[in-house]
Order: structure tokens, then C-alpha cells, then sequence
């Protein structure tokens, strides 16, 4: 998503320390500046994927960190459509010692499959599914007990419906991630919430539908107000509060719906969780060292990946 998902979007996100972009911005992280040390018996590679979910084969690919491992694994969630992928914070958090694996969503830029919000929920878990198979931690030198979610836009309403759903997920670094429109239209009346489909068929039709297939911008409006109820972000707070979550917001307009979500997550008990705000626009086109700085800062907060 380049810009606003729809008027009434929320955003989300969390984490526990704001000194993290204040501390990096400072001194650069050293996997932002520096590539690591060759390593010959074990080189950092990319492997493509097909990624099995529901059927489908995901076009996916995994960059794999140097070093016998194991290594935490981050998944990169991207965006409504995905034009913004973030692979620049990818090849980082690799030279930071982790594996990270990107996938696009069924009917999404190639992927097989018809493109939903529901698919991209069950992709985000086939996703973290594939990075506990035996095989696959074996090949990719990668810890099956150690995955965290990095998600941009669209991508965060994926992590956090996934996070709260799997406990052993290890934390959410959510990047000016939206809700989808879920709070404005939880606070419709039931009977109110279908007349919300026309405002949103443009906004979506506004973001780029060419990149999706199966779908339309209605079928993905009406996706939404049928599903008000279970994919509410406030309704996931109390089982996301056991994990550290950070957002990272710009100037797009989210701040305040993440802040509400950190601030219901610490009311249920976080005791990790904060945003981190940066004045820059949705793709933070002039913000990227300090993303992965932001990013970085807070992965290494998790403890050694090594």
C-alpha cells in the first residue's frame, strides 16, 4: 500500500525500546555498513522456494545467513499490492546473522491461486509452517524455535493475525502496518457496515489491483465488512501482549491507531511493546538507513543469533 489503505484505516505495531532508532542513529549498525567475513564452508546463499499453501505453490525465496547456524529466521511480509518488497532491510538483517524468507501471497505478482485477504492469512501460516519442517531447517542451516515476523502496510495485519494466533512465534516488527479498516467498521452498526464497500473499492482500485488475479476490488470490499468481528486488531491484543512487538510509523497518518494498539497490549501486560516514529512518507523513501537501523536495533534486542 503506497499511500492510506481507505480513509478510516488503523495501523498497528509494537516493541520495547524507543532508544533503539535514537541509539543506532548514532552509530550505524555494523550489518548496515559491513559485509560479514567470508565463509567458505558455509557461504550465505539464496535459495527459491515453492512454498506449499492450501494447494498453491508459492513463489517464494529465502536469503540464508553465512555460518553453520542454526539461525533465527525473520518472514518479510509485504503489502496491498506488494510494490514496496524491502529487500534492502532483507540483505541487512541476513548480514545480522538471520535467515529471511519472502514469499508472495496466493494470486499475488505470479503466485498461483486466487488473491484474498483469507489467503494471505493462511499464507503468512503455511510461511511459518515451512520454517519448522525438518528438512527445511536442516537445508537452510535455520532455528524452527526462533521466527519473527517483519511486515510493511498490509503485511502487519497478516503478522499480527498470524502472532496471535502462534504462540511460538518470537516477536512482531510491525512497519506502518494497517488494520484494514477493521476499527472504523467495528464501530459501525452491523446493519451500517455493508455501505462502506463503495468507499472502499476505490481506495483499493487507487493502490494497484493489476499485480492480483482471482479477485476484484468488491470482492476484497465485501471480504472485509464480512469479516469485522475476527480480524479486529484490538480483539488480538491480550495474546499478542506475551511477545515484544514494535511499531515503526511515518508520516502517513497511522500513529494514533498504533499507539491505541500498544496501549491495550500494555494493558493486558506487555511489558515490550512501544512505536518508534519516523517524519517520513509510507515506503520511507528517505528514511531507509534509519529502517534498518530501527529493524536491526530491535532484532538484536532478542538476544544472540549466533
Amino acid at each position: 500500500m503506497a499511500r492510506r489503505f481507505f480513509v478510516f484505516v488503523t495501523l498497528i505495531g509494537t516493541f520495547s525500546l524507543v532508544a533503539i532508532a535514537q541509539t543506532a542513529a548514532i552509530t550505524p549498525a555494523a550489518a548496515i555498513t559491513t559485509d560479514p567475513a567470508p565463509d567458505k564452508t558455509n557461504p550465505p546463499t539464496i535459495d527459491t522456494v515453492q512454498l506449499p499453501s492450501h494447494g498453491a505453490l508459492l513463489n517464494a525465496f529465502i536469503y540464508v545467513a553465512p555460518g553453520a547456524g542454526p539461525h533465527p529466521a525473520v518472514i518479510l511480509l509485504h503489502g496491498f499490492p506488494g510494490n514496496e518488497r524491502n529487500l534492502d532491510l532483507a540483505q541487512a538483517i541476513r548480514r545480522a546473522g538471520w535467515n529471511v524468507l519472502y514469499l508472495d501471497y496466493r494470486g499475488s505478482w505470479g503466485s498461483p491461486g486466487d488473491f484474498s485477504f483469507t489467503h494471505c492469512i493462511e499464507d503468512t501460516q503455511a510461511a511459518i509452517a515451512w520454517l519448522r519442517v525438518p528438512a527445511n531447517t536442516a537445508k537452510e542451516r535455520s532455528d524452527p524455535k526462533r521466527i519473527v515476523l517483519v511486515d510493511h502496510s498490509m503485511g502487519g495485519f497478516m503478522a499480527l493475525q498470524a502472532g496471535a494466533r502462534d504462540p511460538g512465534i518470537e516477536a512482531v516488527i510491525a512497519i506502518s502496518a494497517a488494520d484494514l479498516g477493521m476499527t472504523q467498521l467495528l464501530a459501525a452498526p452491523v446493519a451500517q457496515r455493508a455501505a462502506f464497500v463503495p468507499q472502499i473499492v476505490p481506495q483499493l482500485e487507487a493502490e494497484g489491483m493489476a499485480p492480483l488475479a482471482g479477485t476484484s476490488a468488491e470482492v476484497l470490499a465485501k471480504e472485509l465488512v464480512a469479516n469485522v468481528a475476527q480480524w479486529n486488531f484490538q480483539s488480538l491484543a491480550v495474546r499478542l501482549a506475551t511477545r515484544p512487538l514494535l511499531a515503526i510509523t511515518a508520516d502517513d497518518g497511522w500513529q494514533a491507531p498504533a499507539d491505541a494498539l500498544v496501549a491495550a497490549m500494555q494493558k493486558d501486560g506487555g511489558q515490550h511493546v512501544s512505536t518508534v516514529h519516523m517524519t517520513t512518507d509510507h515506503s520511507y523513501s528517505d528514511h531507509r538507513i534509519a529502517l534498518e537501523e530501527a529493524v536491526l536495533g530491535a532484532l538484536s534486542q532478542l538476544g544472540s543469533s549466533q
